[in-house]
Parts: C-alpha cells; structure tokens; sequence
C-alpha cells in the first residue's frame, strides 16, 4: 500500500477518473454560472454584456428580498424540526425501544423514500379546504372551530410546508444521528447510570457531548439542503400565495426559465451559493470553538 501512495503515476491513475468527472459535472457549470452573471439575455434571444449589473439588481430587487427572508426563516425553521425531532427518535431507538427498534426505524424512515410529489399530495388533501375538507379542518370542525384556508395566505402555508418538511425527512436524521449514538461505549453510559445520573443528566453529560460530531454534520447536512429547497415547495405551494412562499431556488428558477434572464438568476445562483459556504464555515468555526473551550 506504501508503495502504491507513494507512485505518482499510480495516483494519477486511481483519481484520474473521479476527477475528471467531478470537474465536469461540478467545477466547469460552477464557473459556466459564474460567468452568465456578466450577461443578460437568453439562449433564443443572445447574450450580452452587463458588467456587474445583475449584482446591483440584486440590490436593489424587493421580490429577491421577500425570497431571502422566506428561505432563511424556512431553512432555520426545519433544519431545527429536523434535527430535534430526529434526535429524539434517535434517543427513543437506543434507550427506550432496543427490542423493537428496527421496526420503529423503518416505519418512521418511510416517508423519506416517498416521491415529493405524492407527500405534496397528501399533504393537499389533509389541509383543503374545498371542494371538501380535508382531515385538518374536518377535525377542526369535530372540535367546533371553523374551517381554516390554509393554502389562502402565506403564514399558514409556511406552517403547512414545514409540517410537511419535517415529517417526511425527520427519519432519516433519526437513523443518521442513531447511527453516531450507537457508537457512544455502553460502559460510559453503565459507569454513569451507576453513579446516580438520571436520564436526564445522562443525555446532557454525556451522550450530547460524545455525539456531538455527528449531530454537527447533520446540522450542516439540513442547512445546506433547506437553503436549497425546490422540489417540495413547488410541489405542494408553487410559491404561492402570490409569492409568498418562493424561496430563493423557485425565484431563480422563474427568472431564468420562465423570463428568460439567464444572467439575473445565475447571479441569484451566487447569492445562493455563498450563503451555503458562509453558513457551513460559521457553523465549523463555532463547533471547533466550543470543542477547544471544553
């Protein structure tokens, strides 16, 4: 194996190919987007130069503000549904269901391997409220209260899709984060159970901090994949109300493709793309930080 690393030609032979594949399907399009940001224009109508004046549009472009608060406020909102939620199924799997754990896994995990669109749909005909109501306000009616329009306005659509957000992705967070709880050694949490720790300190003392790496990596993984949300908002809302519930992917996506100003949503493309690095390094540097107070 020493011989292998140390043979340049050998290297060059192993990860040759996975280079070459990632700079085409990665690198090149990211500097292909990059450079779009300098024009105007569309494939049917021809590119020309705008200097940097997508990225004053940017500035000055209300709609992309009210896109930027909503994906922020949605990012922030599921990936702490998301990782909450699915640390405590974790913590339920391990301390409270060993025997029948695997069952509860897979039940739970289902709904991740559902089509965003079919979990769209159902989440549609639970929260209707015409031609007939759905389960929601059926049960909001069985309790006297009248049936709300939840599709009608953009603060309870928002609940309806972070709702819908959290149910279908919080199992795989709890099979990730149960997959980092495993490895926590039984004679630590035995050795602690043994000195009188309850439950409570037992998850504060010692299971937090020993899988803290893992519940970091998944923090990062939901951030990432919430600030990028697409599929399950166009789905279930399309970004409405008006566009009340468009997120900065759904507003670059209208901009280019459906208006037809490739270079103003490559620019919201970068905008995007710099909010994943900013968020991903903050949340490394506060870890580390913490990690080398404690």
């Amino acid at each position: 194996m020493n011989r292998v690393l140390g043979d340049r030609k050998a290297i060059a032979i192993l990860l040759g190919p996975a280079l070459l594949v990632y700079t085409a399907v990665m690198l090149v399009p990211i500097f292909w987007s990059l450079g779009y940001t300098f024009f105007t224009g569309n494939v049917l109508e021809g590119y020309r130069p705008n200097g940097l004046g997508n990225f004053q549009h940017l500035l000055e472009d209300r709609d992309i503000r009210s896109a930027l608060w909503f994906t922020l406020k949605y990012a922030v909102t599921v990936t702490v549904g998301q990782v909450f939620f699915g640390y405590l199924l974790a913590l339920v799997y391990v301390f409270g269901l060993r025997r029948y754990s695997g069952l509860v896994r897979t039940l739970v995990f289902f709904p991740v391997v559902l089509p965003t669109v079919a979990v769209a749909q159902l989440f549609q005909k639970m929260f209707e409220i015409a031609p007939q109501n759905g389960l929601v306000n059926a049960g909001l009616n069985g309790l006297g209260i009248e049936s709300v329009d939840w599709f009608g306005s953009g603060s309870t659509a928002f609940w309806v899709i972070i709702a819908m957000d959290i149910w279908r992705s919080m199992g795989f967070y709890a099979v990730l984060l149960y997959a980092g709880l495993v490895d926590i050694p039984d004679d630590i949490v035995e050795s602690a159970r043994l000195d009188g720790a309850g439950t409570g300190r037992l998850v504060r003392h010692i299971v937090l901090p020993l899988s803290l790496p893992v519940l970091i990596s998944s923090i990062i993984f939901s951030i990432n994949g919430t600030l990028k949300v697409f599929d399950s908002i166009l789905a279930l809302t399309n970004g409405g109300p008006g566009s009340e519930t468009t997120p900065l992917t759904i507003y670059m996506f209208q901009t280019a493709f459906t208006y037809g100003d490739y270079g103003y949503g490559a620019a919201i493309a970068s905008l995007l793309t710099v909010m994943c690095l900013i968020v991903t390094l903050f949340i490394f540097r506060s870890s580390r930080r913490d990690q080398t107070e404690a």
